[in-house]
């Protein structure tokens, strides 16, 4: 059963959020890292991994993206300080 994620990347000072969904997490942040993410992401080297939530489809997660998307800064930043409330990069604990 193939699962989705809806993550956050930020830059090193935590100035940028980038909000996105993908069916395989390791390798769309693994493509951030490298540059090759989006354009946005590359101009503001957002590249930092700091929340992740898995969805059961594809449907599901795109609605959770445009939910938090449409959100206030402030929320995202409750939602990554829940989750990992140091902001530490979480893309090193990735296992698959």
């Amino acid at each position: 059963m193939r699962e989705y994620y809806v993550y956050i990347l930020t830059n090193k000072k935590h100035t940028v959020l980038y909000t996105g969904v993908t069916s395989n997490l390791y390798q769309r942040v693994s493509q951030h890292k490298e540059g090759k993410g989006s354009k946005f992401t590359s101009r503001y080297n957002v590249n930092k991994l700091v929340y992740a939530e898995i969805l059961p489809t594809a449907y599901d997660a795109i609605t959770r993206e445009k939910q938090i998307k449409a959100g206030k800064r402030q929320d995202k930043i409750d939602l990554i300080n829940e989750l990992n409330p140091l902001w530490n990069d979480l893309f090193d604990e990735l296992t698959f």
